[in-house]
């Protein structure tokens, strides 16, 4: 059988690439040294026309499989890596191997540390890894090997953003029924709980933070969130604040409302209101109408707020919002962004250097009793934050030479 790469193809030279060898003995010339989470099969990145992708060697039915399972998500817009191809026809005693597009600026949950994990950021892994299961379940999307390494985070403004990395043993159903997603929990409990120990054994997890809390704590953040999502209530009629706080509650846990079922109980004067919500994204979408930034969920929601502001400050609250947006984009996003040192630039991505600079305006503004505007704080937070941070972007040598 000859090699044979099926899929959306974008770069014709993953054909010359070294399919008649094990991905473990690839030459280093074709390969980019990135962080890698735990993973059963070979993983490995390889550098392309200015695209990172990563290759992940597997037998031909689950590559195919998993192939079509991330497509699938990728068209209900879920949180997951993007397939580009699967390869078969390898050498004898090959496996074959899926090829999925680096995401650009994620992390293993075990790089996001630094030294010892401590437990604000488990919280917030927590938090990221609890919203998408939330999202794939909604999605009738049964995962079957929930974990902490099966993840990759993006900073997400204060928060992380969880996407989905290995969905080889994922199932796709019209809706997930209750058994497959208590299974799903039940598994995430027990992976979550083993890598808690790993780390710990390794000196890794701080000494508060408990492996068996931490798996328990997981299931609970998943219910929790999944009951505001999909409980009813009942709420007296001159009670309609509490569906306003609803709305909010949602809004903070990154889903939107579409609308609300609302009816009335027979026999009572009472209303039962239950949201009917879709995906985490409507700051997103905002942004992404408003000013063609496509961002995560929090960061958006910050920047549409620096950009209210804007608006307020320049007296444009009667002006059409498109013509606000594009103001704010050329008068201050761009501006500051700009402002970065080129070789500074790739260590976070355009949108969270923004609101990290937004963040270090309000410390500097506390410091001094007064605002002390968006260029000063801009060359302070260079000056004394970003040069100490480490990249997150997947750096190609040739961009490293220019």
């Amino acid at each position: 059988m000859p090699l044979q790469i099926t899929g959306a193809l974008g770069d014709p030279d993953l054909i010359r690439l070294p399919w008649e060898t094990p991905l473990e003995d690839w030459p280093q010339h074709h390969l980019v040294d990135l962080p890698r989470g735990i993973s059963r099969h070979v993983v490995r990145f390889a550098r392309l026309s200015g695209k990172v992708y990563a290759i992940k060697e597997i037998s031909e039915r689950y590559a195919k499989r998993e192939y079509q399972l991330l497509w699938d998500l990728a068209r209900l817009d879920a949180p997951a890596v993007e397939p580009v191809a699967y390869v078969t026809g390898r050498e004898e005693g090959l496996d074959a191997a899926l090829i999925t597009r680096h995401l650009q600026f994620s992390l293993p949950y075990r790089a996001v540390m630094s030294g010892t994990l401590r437990p604000d950021t488990l919280t917030r892994l927590l938090d990221a890894l609890a919203v998408l299961l939330v999202r794939l379940h909604l999605n009738g999307f049964y995962w079957g090997d929930c974990s902490l390494s099966n993840t990759l985070f993006r900073r997400d403004a204060g928060a992380f953003a969880a996407y989905l990395v290995d969905a080889e043993t994922g199932e796709m159903h019209p809706m997930i029924s209750e058994g497959q997603r208590l299974t799903d929990i039940e598994t995430a409990h027990t992976n979550i709980f083993g890598e808690m120990l790993d780390l710990e054994a390794g000196g890794l997890l701080h000494p508060s933070i408990d492996p068996m809390e931490t798996a328990e704590d997981i299931v609970a953040r998943y219910h929790r969130l999944w009951n505001e999502i999909n409980e009813s209530e009942i709420i007296e009629e001159v009670d309609w604040h509490r569906v306003e706080q609803r709305i909010r509650r949602l809004n903070l846990l990154g889903f939107d409302v579409a609308e609300m079922m609302v009816r009335r109980k027979v026999g009572t004067g009472r209303l039962i209101v239950r949201p009917k919500v879709v995906d985490a994204g409507h700051h997103q979408r905002r942004l992404l109408r408003l000013t063609g930034l496509d961002v995560e969920e929090n960061q958006a929601r910050r920047l549409l707020n620096d950009l209210d502001g804007f608006r307020v400050a320049k007296g444009l609250r009667h002006e059409d919002e498109a013509i606000v947006a594009h103001r704010w984009l050329a008068e201050v996003f761009q501006p500051t962004v700009e402002s970065i040192p080129a070789g500074l630039r790739g260590k976070l991505e355009p949108a969270q250097l923004f609101h990290e600079i937004l963040d270090h305006r309000w410390f500097l503004s506390e410091q001094e009793g007064g605002d002390v505007g968006l260029a000063t704080a801009a060359k302070s937070y260079v000056d004394n934050v970003l040069v100490h941070k480490p990249d997150e972007r997947a750096l190609l040598p040739e961009e490293a030479d220019q």
